[in-house]
């Protein structure tokens, strides 16, 4: 027996919570109902539909044809069949030209019949198919006004179990369209935030790989995509920049990262105003998760200090972002449309006696004192790899007056 106060208030919730009209669902349920009788009760030609009564939870099933007449049928050629489908099946010899040779057929071999209907439209004719067709002259036996194109229903014998199986279908048809809804819910709000940064809490680690419960869905942060040396404890809470949204065949998976660079972009942008209203852009980001990074900052107003607006009143806030990121050191620098300038700025904290620039390979050849030429290198050559990154040039730093003493880094690293 159906439960119709049920399935009346599931609709209902559908509707409201997730924006399906209750006569969607029904369309659907009739649908999946006449699949259902076609298959245990019907030929494979016809063409079967349900009507779902809600209010007593009966199912009544018709067959429906089509009324033709001679004007927009295909003669059937000789030789041939018709499927239960209606197309034609072709009987006789062999169309093989050979062993490995095959007919090839051109468009003046496929001669499509057409038919002008009363719209004025070129509509293919068809094979009469007595499952799906009635001829015009029997359909105005049982319709006098009948007209080619119209449809005639014939009612079908309805089965004492269709209750049982109408509940069951009923209750299908719902779960499918609540995870349709879902899914279509979480691509549309997830979509929205894709390239924030939004917080979760980590739901298990399998293999390496972090997946996040995000509330109304699972995200899931890829080792590559970690800082390294960080660990993760179940429960804990994170923050992580969603960089990709993709619908599977599998589900939803939202791909977060924690090493990506626009990361620290977005972490600058709550903790500084002025990069969230556009005041500040961070204008080249260079990372070496976990270690240290460089930021290039430019301010669009003369009178705002784009250094000073990112690192914050005692450095405060590039310190929280700092936290954030487990210890990850950053250099926020001014940004430059001078090359010699910006490559300069890039390669603080040590001081720069000159710079000479090669635009046709983009290369720069750096002097600096010989107390400024480990500093300019930095621990592992991880300064100067970092300043390449940044500014895009091949960076040569050369101690003055010290022979043998130099450092060639691009902006690929070492």
């Amino acid at each position: 027996m159906m439960d119709l106060k049920t399935l009346n208030s599931a609709l209902s919730q559908l509707e409201e919570e997730r924006g399906i009209p209750k006569e969607k669902v029904i369309e659907a349920i009739e649908m999946a109902l006449a699949a259902a009788y076609k298959k245990d009760y019907g030929k494979k030609g016809q063409v079967i539909r349900g009507k779902f009564d809600l209010s007593s939870g009966k199912a009544e099933f018709v067959q429906v044809k089509t009324i033709v007449d001679e004007s927009v049928l295909k003669e059937r050629p000789a030789g041939e069949e018709i499927e239960e489908e209606g197309a034609p099946k072709k009987k006789g010899p062999s169309t093989k030209l050979g062993a490995g040779k095959k007919e090839v057929l051109t468009l003046e071999d496929i001669k499509i019949e057409t038919y002008t209907n009363e719209a004025g439209e070129q509509v293919p004719k068809v094979y009469f198919n007595e499952d799906q067709h009635i001829m015009l002259a029997d359909a105005k036996k049982i319709t006098k006004g009948s007209k080619i194109g119209d449809e005639i229903i014939f009612p079908l014998e309805s089965k004492d179990d269709y209750g049982r199986i109408a509940a069951q279908t009923a209750k299908q048809v719902i779960i499918q369209r609540i995870r349709e809804a879902e899914k279509a819910s979480v691509i549309k709000d997830y979509g929205k935030k894709q390239g924030e940064i939004i917080v979760g809490k980590v739901q298990r680690i399998e293999l390496g790989n972090v997946f996040v419960d995000l509330g109304r869905a699972t995200g899931i942060l890829p080792k590559e995509e970690q800082i390294p040396g960080e660990r993760y404890r179940q429960g804990e809470q994170i923050k992580a920049y969603l960089y990709s949204v993709e619908e599977t065949p599998k589900g939803i998976n939202l791909r977060l990262s924690r090493s990506h660079p626009q990361f620290i972009n977005k972490l600058f942008e709550i903790e500084a105003p002025e990069v969230a209203s556009g005041v500040v852009v961070l204008k080249s980001i260079a990372r070496e998760p976990g270690y240290r990074s460089k930021i290039a900052v430019l301010s669009t107003e003369s009178n705002i200090d784009p250094v000073g607006s990112c690192v914050g009143q005692r450095g405060v806030r590039v310190s929280t972002i700092t936290n954030e990121l487990g210890g990850e050191k950053i250099d926020v620098i001014e940004w430059s449309e001078n090359p010699e300038t910006f490559i300069a700025n890039a390669l603080s904290p040590a001081k720069i006696s000159s710079v000479v620039l090669t635009e046709a390979t983009r290369s720069a050849k750096i002097s600096v004192d010989e107390d400024q030429f480990s500093l300019a290198i930095g621990k592992g050559g991880q300064n100067v790899r970092l300043a390449a990154k940044l500014t895009g040039w091949k960076i040569d730093i050369v101690a003055s007056g010290v022979k043998d003493k130099d450092a060639d880094v691009d902006d690929e690293g070492l």
